[in-house]
């Protein structure tokens, strides 16, 4: 029986507004390549580099709220390598005193609480990109362009213990490092705009304790790849162990189209880095004020607002964690929540038909709130059955597109619910002389057939009818 060790190394890019050592702007998603740039991120010939102090701050929070020590000493140094895309031919980053380390953070189902330790935190600058033509790689690819914005841009990186048991437990721990680092706000979390990065690295141990090499899959950008690319890797090198073959200690890429992992190179070593003190910076110096400071500033973290949510709103765990995940959105439940009385119905519809309308068209908490004032009135004319909920739910996207209430887009709709016991009665019996048969197994002791008949009155009042009170008379005229 084989065993699963997973560690993970995440790049987290903090929101400052300008870079880590010069005062380039550092949100460059999206922009015009090489427009972002200037000597000093570019490594030309007499720069100097220039600590953005709020780098500090983000990452001195980043090692708090992961229970890390923050080393009130650490240290820049140099890791020199050759690419492209590093016209500095080194990146500037911490290796041998780290600004954090040592921390941990509780992995948590239904069955226990884990701890996952961190190794260490510690801060560095990003490289530029390369874009390559009609391929992942610049293998094969017919040409390459190199987009220097990213150069200087700040970062985290958050190193790992192998703790981590399965590729499904990688995926939520860095959706449970995303809502923490967005509950910072020292980071977006976004995956797909590079703003979070993975490199995971993944070995295979058997009974008698004997360990496979450790393969490493780079630059991963979303929750799902993390996984499915540990997946292809767990079951690659468990057929290679099967067949006695070795597996190569090497850095592997996830490919996007093919859904596999394919080699890059042979896994680097310390020493290829070189690694030494970066000589244009001194000691990096946190008194223990600033640490007390930062410590004070600290938010209500995912992990406190799930067990305030369920203890104050009575909600289920999950409904706590899935609001929790995003601070608008956990912020907006308790709005809607306080107004209506109702957190349960407010968490449902919340989940259901607010974030469904975000994931269809793209849309941001902010685009799709329905004031707090009009879930209540919502939620009224359910509860006077005035309409019914599927009503509710069709009117929804409307309320938020138009801004009415909606009173107004009931009365405006004629949507109010059918309580007319002759109207209902009347569409009833029409189904009856339509069917005699389905009427004839309700009476020989088929429960199920009256959906038939509920479906039939609904449709003939196009879902207006109160469902309830169409239940309890469908139920008596059809007993005869």
């Amino acid at each position: 029986m084989l065993r699963t060790v997973i560690g993970l190394e995440i790049h987290a890019q903090l929101k400052t507004e300008t870079k880590a050592f010069c005062s380039c702007r550092a949100d460059v998603f999206d922009l015009e390549p090489n427009t972002a740039i200037c000597p000093v991120c570019t490594g030309q010939p007499g720069t100097l580099p220039v600590l953005n102090k709020k780098v500090v701050e983000f990452a001195v929070l980043a090692g708090i709220a992961m229970n890390c020590t923050i080393n009130k000493r650490s240290v820049f140094d140099r890791k020199n390598y050759f690419y492209p895309d590093l016209p500095k031919g080194y990146q500037i980053t911490q290796y041998f005193f780290p600004i954090a380390e040592h921390g941990y953070l509780y992995l948590e189902n239904e069955e226990e609480k884990r701890k996952v330790r961190i190794r260490r935190i510690h801060i560095e600058e990003d490289a530029g990109k390369m874009v390559h033509q009609g391929t992942d790689s610049i293998t094969g690819s017919s040409g390459s362009f190199v987009d220097l914005n990213r150069c200087g841009v700040p970062l985290i990186e958050i190193v790992t213990e192998p703790d981590l048991r399965s590729p499904a437990e990688a995926r939520i721990f860095m959706e449970l490092l995303r809502d923490t680092l967005r509950a910072l706000e020292v980071c977006s979390g976004d995956m797909e705009k590079g703003a979070l990065r993975c490199d995971a690295n993944i070995s295979m141990v058997d009974e008698t304790g004997r360990s496979s090499n450790r393969v490493e899959v780079k630059n991963i950008n979303s929750f799902k790849f993390v996984e499915k690319a540990l997946e292809f890797e767990q079951e690659r090198i468990s057929k290679a162990l099967a067949s006695g073959e070795d597996v190569a200690k090497e850095t592997r890429s996830w490919s996007f189209s093919s859904k596999e992992t394919f080699s890059m190179r042979s896994k680097e070593e310390e020493n290829d880095y070189r690694y030494f003190p970066e000589p244009d910076l001194p000691v990096l110096v946190v008194s223990d004020e600033v640490i007390e400071r930062i410590k004070g500033s600290l938010p209500e973290l995912p992990w406190e607002k799930i067990d305030r949510f369920v203890e104050q709103y009575s909600l289920p765990r999950y409904d706590a964690s899935v609001l929790s995940s995003d601070g608008d959105i956990a912020s907006y439940f308790e709005e809607v929540a306080q107004v209506t009385g109702k957190p349960k119905e407010s968490s449902n519809w919340i989940m259901g038909e607010v974030m469904r309308l975000m994931n269809d068209k793209g849309l941001t908490i902010e685009e799709v709130k329905v004031s707090p004032e009009h879930f209540k009135e919502l939620f009224d004319l359910m509860d006077k059955g005035k309409i019914s909920n599927k009503i509710a739910k069709d009117i929804f996207p409307t309320v938020v597109e138009e801004k009415k209430s909606p009173k107004e887009i009931v009365k405006e709709k004629g949507l109010e619910q059918i309580d007319d016991v002759e109207v209902i009665e009347d569409a009833l019996q029409k189904a009856m002389a339509n069917n005699p048969a389905a009427v004839k197994q309700f009476r020989e002791g088929k429960e199920g057939v009256l959906g038939y008949f509920v479906g039939a009155v609904m449709k003939a009042t196009r879902g207006k009818a109160n469902p309830s009170k169409v239940n309890e008379i469908a139920r008596r005229v059809l007993k005869g």
